[in-house]
Formats: C-alpha cells, sequence, structure tokens
C-alpha cells in the first residue's frame, strides 16, 4: 500500500520510566522507540494519547511532543477544574484532546460525570474528547454524546467487547454518532476485541468495512503501539495492512491516513 503524504497514526502511547516514574509498573517504548519504528512504515504524523499508568501527569506525553516537533499532537488527562491558562499551555505545546478510559476495569481516571464538563471547556479550544468504552453500551450514552459541545473520537472500531452484526443496536448508535457531525472513529486494535483472530480479523473487519463505507470522512487509522498488555505483539505491518483490506479506494485511504486527522487534530493550524 502506498501511503499518502502526511499520513497519520492517531494512537500511540509513549513509556519511559526510567524518566518519568509511573505510579505503577509500565513498559518502556519511547518516543524514539516509536520514531523508528514510524519511518518503516513511512508514517509521518502521529497522535500520542496519554496511558492510564500514568494518571494525570502527562509530563511523559509532554517531553514526547517537544522531541515530536510538529509531527505530533497529544491527548492528555486532566481535571475538570484545570484552570484556562494551563488548558491554553498545553495548547501551545500541542495537546488536542482529552482522554477517557471508560472501558470496565481499565483504570481510567476520569469519571463519566465529568464529560460534559470538561467538553464544555475544551470546546472553545477545537478539542477532542478521546472516548474508550465497551461500544454495547453506546446506546445508554447516544443522546449525552450527541450533545456534547466539543468533538467526539471513539476508540478502536468501537470497542464491542463482544463483536457484534452490524445490523445490531449498538452499531447503529455508532453510525447516529458519526451521522451527527461532531464525532469520528478510529480502525484500530482489532486484536482486543476479535473473536476470530489474525491475519484478517474479520470480525472486527467488517464493522470497518461498514463504517468506512457509510463515513470515510470521519475515519482515522491507528496502530495503538507499542499494543499495552498484548503478549506476543501484533506486526505493525500487519496492522498498517489492514486498511488495504478495509478500504479498497485510494481517496478513501487518503481521506483516512492524511486528510481526516489533519482537520480533527489541527496538524495544519
Amino acid at each position: 500500500m502506498t501511503l499518502p503524504s502526511h499520513a497519520t497514526d492517531c494512537h500511540v502511547h509513549v513509556y519511559d520510566p526510567a524518566r518519568f516514574a509511573a505510579p505503577s509498573p509500565v513498559p518502556t517504548a519511547t518516543w524514539s522507540d516509536y520514531a523508528r519504528m514510524q519511518r518503516q512504515l513511512g508514517l509521518q504524523r502521529a497522535v500520542l494519547v496519554q496511558p492510564v499508568g500514568y494518571g494525570f501527569d502527562n509530563a511523559c506525553l509532554l517531553d514526547a511532543l517537544v522531541q515530536a516537533g510538529q509531527a505530533a499532537r497529544g491527548i492528555a488527562v486532566i481535571k475538570a477544574e484545570t484552570r484556562w491558562s494551563e488548558l491554553s499551555r498545553l495548547h501551545q505545546q500541542g495537546v488536542r484532546g482529552v482522554r477517557f478510559m471508560m472501558v470496565p476495569g481499565a483504570g481510567g481516571v476520569l469519571p463519566w460525570d465529568a464529560l460534559e464538563r470538561i467538553s464544555w471547556r475544551i470546546a472553545e479550544l477545537g478539542w477532542v474528547i478521546n472516548l474508550q468504552l465497551d461500544g454495547r453500551d453506546l446506546p445508554d450514552y447516544q443522546e449525552r454524546l450527541l450533545a456534547l459541545p466539543s468533538r467526539l473520537s471513539i476508540d478502536h472500531v468501537g470497542k464491542f467487547l463482544e463483536p457484534v452484526p452490524v445490523g445490531h443496536a449498538a452499531f447503529k448508535t455508532l453510525l447516529r454518532l458519526l451521522d451527527g457531525g461532531n464525532t469520528w472513529v478510529k480502525l484500530s486494535a482489532p486484536y482486543e476485541t476479535s473473536r476470530v483472530g489474525a491475519p484478517l480479523y474479520e470480525d472486527v473487519g467488517v464493522l470497518a468495512k461498514a463504517l468506512i463505507n457509510s463515513h470515510p470522512e470521519r475515519c482515522l487509522w491507528a496502530s495503538n503501539w507499542p499494543h499495552p498488555g498484548r503478549d506476543p505483539k501484533p506486526s505493525d505491518s500487519a496492522m498498517l495492512d489492514l486498511l488495504s483490506h478495509w478500504a479498497t479506494d485510494g481517496a478513501w485511504r487518503r481521506r483516512i491516513l492524511a486528510d481526516n486527522p489533519a482537520v480533527l487534530y489541527g496538524f495544519d493550524d
């Protein structure tokens, strides 16, 4: 697959425990480590997402953004009462969103009752709420998510912990969110939910194809590097190659890899 200029990996975690201690053990996966893989695949831009293990301490993320320069943007974790001056400082450092990790047992630190408060705070900056949840719960939150004033992105093909058919009520809710014009979805980490498995993860792939066919302008691609908690880890090149199976049209792949992330994360600001 030939990659377009400014091809973007929209979900990357960076860990550097030798320089930035975490409350609990985290792997070593530095920006330099990622940059080598990025060059090997021909990717040029990245979105760094605050790992669960660092909680509210964004120091490692911000340091990686300095190393990456204008080639990366960040998704931080902040408290609802964070001052405007701090939000402005984070914006200048390349942060463009806030992470909500709502998968049960995953260790996210922001509660559901902070969602609207933070969304209102960040909307003026053009930031995005980066949401990960069990996609089967989407119908329970549909109205709240449609009403958010900020942009919204949903991780990992909706992350249906039990893959669902395209006619399932929860998948239809995801499509309605995309219809609303303020929501994006990441085509990433099929290995986290697939029951079929490699190489094509067909039970998740059918959902990815449906999302691309209906909303190519709302889809993003991501590696989920360094694949936290996976042993053995999947091939990064195989994760990228999946996109050629899901999006058969070259113009769609350009939108997914370059155009859509440029708009959502402000790479051209």
